[in-house]
Parts: structure tokens; sequence; C-alpha cells
């Protein structure tokens, strides 16, 4: 039974071996689930041996980091603990070489530092001591605390005794020895450190060859991939596609397309005979209906575009009317020729225009609608022959006109596109006057600041210029007010008269207001030594352009010496 059942799978295995060399050959022997099968069976035993070499790459890698970071990291340190020895070494010179302990006490607190330093150094460097520089290296740490200890002694010498006790201490045979020692220490370090760098490189070149055998299977993998992708596309997924586009030809009503792979005996055969079994079918309904729907078809055809022509027109007629009337202004379009093509509601309101006139009518009729209404009494033709004549100019213009009733209109005038003409029209009637009404006062303010006996002075709050005096105030000061507009303070008066100021300008900001009157006494550069009320107010707030403080100034100067 065994025998049987191996002579089947050889004779299954010899089968299917020669069906893939006829592929090779170009003859389309294999079913689509052969294809995928054993593309994918051919990649899995790629992936299979990319993994086992990608682990042992990270391995291999790991361990170069490891050694690389270690060896790197302890020959840093090496040099960092010969750095500090040297630099105590040269502290110690500065105690040798100090006159008195005070001089030697700063170089015994830097010594010090460095011992702290030098302890920690080495307590550092545990971590990345191994088997083959242990016993070195706590010979050396034991040669450290010496060198440390010894140091510490001599500190205390040089400082509680005298530096020549400390140079006593430090210049003989048992210190340069330990220093020696020390030397040899940190070379032999050196060079089991160069040797595990040394290690290092060799594991990163096999690191390399690894990397080139991981190269060669992703390679492996890509072009396999490559390879699926090709046959795939060439063998199911483009047959496919050929055979879809042409179930939508068929879909759409060509029934007298090929449809492709007949002649395949694999899955792909199968469904495009299918598909032709289909395309027959579907050609002999078309053959009974085709009379009856292409009628209907080109009868709901005309119905539908007329309709969407239609919606069209509507939406878009909507859409000007809305956005027209919702203008705040009045508007007007007119055609070449001064006929109104349209208008809003606004402009009527403007010029009460009633409901006979609309678009299509002209602009003679509109004007000689004003005539009759009293809101117009110029030369109808020759206004009519202006607006043509800026027409055919296409000249842009804007100006206002007085009605007859008191209002005013800003009218502004523009081309349009194909020889028309558009008119925004505004009633700026409130505008003007409340701009008349604010001239009228600007003036009546003025001339009341002018004319009162209180000096009235204006800063900027932002960078404390002066705005604004009038005529008392220039008086007070004995300047000009071309002298003191844009100046500051510390420009005009001495220091301490500035300062002054200043210092006020800086309550006032703290207080908001300051109604109560201070009197201070002031240097004034042109009238000498002046004794001043002053009363300020803030007008706007911090960040304003119209934050400002305003000052009102009475010198009572000769008052006080009337008083004495």
């Amino acid at each position: 039974m065994d025998a049987t059942v191996l002579d089947s799978g050889f004779a299954a295995g010899t089968k299917l071996l020669k069906k893939f060399v006829r592929f090779a050959r170009g003859t389309d022997t294999l079913t689509v689930a052969e294809k995928v099968y054993s593309i994918a069976a051919f990649l899995g035993i790629v992936t299979t041996f990319l993994m086992v070499m990608s682990v042992q790459s990270v391995r291999l890698q790991t361990t170069y980091r490891h050694m690389h970071a270690s060896s790197a990291e302890a020959a840093i340190g090496v040099g960092h603990i010969n750095a500090l020895i040297y630099a105590i070494v040269m502290e110690s010179r500065g105690i040798y070489m100090s006159a008195d302990r005070s001089a030697a006490k700063q170089f015994a607190d830097g010594l010090l530092r460095r011992n702290r330093e030098l302890a920690e150094a080495v307590n550092s460097m545990d971590k990345n001591v191994g088997d083959d520089d242990a016993e070195l290296f706590a010979s050396f740490r034991q040669r450290i605390m010496q060198f440390i200890d010894f140091r510490q002694e001599l500190v205390r010498r040089g400082v509680e005794i005298s530096p020549a006790a400390a140079r006593e201490w430090g210049a003989n045979d048992a210190n340069r020895t330990v220093r020696s020692e020390l030397n040899s220490d940190i070379e032999a370090l050196e060079r089991i450190y160069r040797q595990r760098a040394s290690e290092a490189d060799e594991l990163a070149n096999e690191n390399h060859y690894a990397a080139a055998y991981l190269f060669a299977l992703g390679l492996a993998a890509l072009m396999l991939a490559a390879f699926n992708v090709v046959v795939m596309r060439s063998s199911v997924v483009g047959a496919l596609s050929e055979i879809t586009l042409a179930t939508d030809r068929i879909a759409q009503g060509d029934v007298k397309s090929e449809v492709p792979h007949l002649g395949r005996h694999d899955e792909i055969g199968r469904l495009a005979r299918a598909v032709q079994n289909f395309r027959d079918a579907v050609a002999r309904i078309f053959e009974l209906e085709e009379l009856e729907l292409g009628t209907a078809q080109a009868r709901d055809a005309a119905m539908t575009e007329r309709d969407q022509f239609n919606d069209k027109y509507q939406a878009k007629k909507w859409q000007l009317s809305a956005a027209i009337n919702s203008m705040p202004q009045g508007l007007i379009m007119l055609d070449s020729k001064a006929n109104v093509v349209a208008m809003n509601a606004n402009y009527r309101k403007i010029y009460n225009l009633p409901d006979t006139i609309q678009a299509g009518s002209t602009l003679e009729e509109i004007l000689q609608h004003r005539v009759k209404s009293g809101l117009f009494n110029g030369d109808v033709a020759k206004y009519v022959a202006g607006v043509l004549g800026r027409i055919a100019r296409r000249e842009p213009t804007a100006y206002e006109i007085a009605l007859n009733d008191g209002r005013t209109i800003k009218i502004y005038e523009r081309p349009m596109d194909g020889g028309g003409w558009v008119s925004v029209q505004e009633d700026v009637t409130e505008q003007r006057q409340r701009e008349r009404i604010l001239e009228r006062m600007e003036r009546f303010l003025a001339t009341i600041i002018e004319n009162v006996a209180e000096g009235i002075i204006a800063k900027d709050a932002r960078n404390l210029r002066y705005v604004f005096v009038n005529k008392a105030a220039e008086k007070m000061i004995g300047m000009t007010r071309s002298e003191l507009i844009g100046k500051t303070a510390r420009e005009l008066f001495s220091a301490e008269a500035a300062e002054l100021i200043e210092r006020r300008d800086q309550q006032l900001l703290a207080q908001k207001q300051q109604l109560e009157p201070i009197i201070d006494t002031i240097d004034n550069p042109a009238r000498g030594r002046r004794v001043i009320s002053a009363r300020r107010v803030q007008i706007g707030g911090a960040g304003e352009e119209s934050h400002m403080f305003v000052t009102m100034v009475e010198d009572r100067t000769e008052k006080m010496v009337a008083a004495a």
C-alpha cells in the first residue's frame, strides 16, 4: 500500500513538473490555482531564509553595538580620568607656588572639586568593566583612591599649615611613583579598549556579510514578487480586466464585441465562455426590443434636456435677482442704448419708481418720471446723451447729486463687458449731515479750547509726546506750539522737571483720572521757576490710538507772590 501511495505521489509530481516545463516554454498549461500556489510556495521558502538571516544579523548587530558602545564609552572615561589627573596636578602646582595659605585656598577648592569628579568618573566606569580588564581596573581604582587621598592630605597641609608644607608633602618620589603607575594603568586600559574596538570591527565585518546575504535574499524575494505580479497580471488580472471590459460593453448594449480568452483551458477560459453565452442572450433580447426602446429613449432624452435647461435658467435668474435685491445700495444695469436690463428694489425706492417701469424701459422714461415727481430738474436729453457718451467711451465715473427733496445721492458708474453699463447709487444724506455736524462741533470745541484762560495740554499716552497745546498753554510754557508738538518732556525741560512730569503721568495711569488739582513747582526753561496747578484726565485706553492724557494747567506763581 505504501508503494502504491509513493507511486501515485511520484506520478503527480512528475505531471506537475512537466506542466511547469511546458509553461516555461510558453505553453499556458497551468491553472490559476497552480500558478498562485507555486509562487506562494517559493515566496514562503525565501521568506523563511530571510527571517533566519535577519535574526542572525540582528544578533550580530546588537553584539557589535554593545561592544562598540562599551569600548567607546570606556575610552572616553579613561581620557576624562587622564584629563582630571592632569588638572589635579596643575591645581597642586598652584598650591606649591602660592605665597600664603589664603592664596592657596582657591587652588585647594579647585583640587577638591576635581578629586570628587575623578572619583565619580572612576565609579561611572564600573558598568564597562569586563573579564579582560577587571583585575587591571581593580588595581587602577586602588591607585586612584591613593592618588585622591594623597591630594586630600596635600590640600589639608597647604590650607592648614602652609604652601611649603604642601610642597614638601607632594614633591617626593612616592608621589611620582603613584603618578607613573597610574599612567601605566591608563595605557594598559587604553590597549584593552582598543582591542575591544578591534573585535567590534570584526563583528561589523561579519555583519556586512550577513547584510549581503539579506540583500540577496531580499532581492530574490523582490524578484519572486515581481514575477508573481507579472504572472498574475498577464495570466489572471489582465485576462479578468479584458473579460470585465467585454462584460461592460455587453451591459452597455454592444452585443457584437468579441469575448477574449475563449481558447484557454483554465478557469479564465470557462469564465470567458460563460460571458459569451451571456452576450448571445442579451443580443437576442435587444433584437426584440430595439425599435420600442430607441423611440422611448429619444423622447425621454429630449424631455430631460429641456427640463435641465429650464431648471438652470430659473436658478440663474433667481440667483441674479436675489443678489441685486440684497444690496443695500440701488443698482441699475443699462445696455449700450441706455435701455434698462435690470434694477433692484432699492433703486426703485430711491426715486419712487412706479411698477410700470421695469426691465426693458429706457433711461429717458425714468428721468421723465423723476421730472414729474420733482426729483430731477435738468435737461433730460442732455443727461441721457452724457450717459451714452460715457457708455461708448467705457469711462467709469463717480459723483454726487442733490435731489429737490434735500437728499444727497452718491453715484458710481462702471462699464460692463458687451457694451453695457452698471450704476450703483447710495443715499448718503444722513452721512453728509453727520459730517457737517461733526465739522461744526470740531470748530466749536476748537474755539472754546483756544480761548479759555486755563492751559490745555494733550499727550499721546503711548509715547508721552505732546500732540496739542492751546494758546494759554503756549503763554504759560513760554514756547510756541511748533516747538512743543511731537516732543517729550525730557526734550523740553530740565531733568528734574521732566522727571516730575513723567511721575505725574504714571500716577494718572494708575488712578485713571485726576480731577483734584495738584500743585507743583517746575523750572521752566523760558520763564524760570513757576508754581502750577494741574488736573489730568485720560481719554481712551491702553492699546488704542486715541489713548491720550489731557492736562488742565493754571499758573499760580503771581498769586503765590501776591499772597506772600
